[in-house]
């Protein structure tokens, strides 16, 4: 797999449908509560623009770019711009639409997930990835949070995933990371500089 692929892939996983609260959590009550608290008060925050460092790799090629992703309830638009290029994905629970990734030209799908597989052959959790980059795990399926000694989450595991928080923005309320790396062998995505802005 190229390195534009890749990039384009790991982009599109960053879209999905909403979060819900998490499946299962390792820590004592009052850290599980802490967190849950924190995940209640996201849940009702779907209104918000992301901007960040990305890098990607698959262990062979890697790449990096320039992330802006706007949520507006349920439409989502996500840029990211490499150097003399951009690459741009929108949509909503209508359907999905991929420019900048093919010459011939804008690509549509009925999601994303299924739109990214049509056009690059390359299928990823991505209702799963947004909840994970809020530090929130997604729901449905067997996982398990670990959290630091400052109460926040460190590494979450699920679906074959894991996904670290190194540093979080102190004062942000809801607490919100700003580093966050996601890797299943062979595939990381790496998210730094977060800064998240609220509607």
């Amino acid at each position: 797999m190229r390195v534009r692929t890749i990039a384009l892939a790991s982009m599109i996983v960053l879209a999905g449908c909403a979060t819900t609260r998490p499946v299962r959590m390792v820590g004592d009550p009052a850290t599980v509560a802490a967190q849950e608290t924190r995940e209640a008060s996201l849940a009702g925050r779907d209104h918000w623009t992301l901007n960040a460092r990305m890098y990607v790799g698959n262990g062979k090629d890697g790449g990096s770019g320039d992330l802006t992703w706007v949520q507006d309830g349920d439409h989502y638009n996500l840029t990211v711009s490499f150097p003399g290029r951009q690459v741009k994905l929108s949509g909503d629970a209508g359907g999905a639409l991929l420019e900048g990734a093919d010459k011939a030209g804008p690509v549509r799908g009925p999601d994303a997930e299924s739109l990214m597989d049509k056009a690059l052959g390359f299928r990823v959790p991505l209702a799963d990835l947004r909840a994970w980059v809020m530090a929130v795990r997604a729901s449905g399926k067997a996982a398990d949070v670990h959290f630091g000694a400052d109460g926040l989450p460190s590494e979450l595991l699920q679906d074959g995933w894991t996904i670290t928080y190194p540093e979080w923005n102190p004062a942000a309320q809801p607490r919100l990371p700003v580093k966050v790396y996601a890797a299943r062998t062979p595939y990381i995505v790496k998210l730094a500089r977060m800064d998240w802005k609220f509607r």
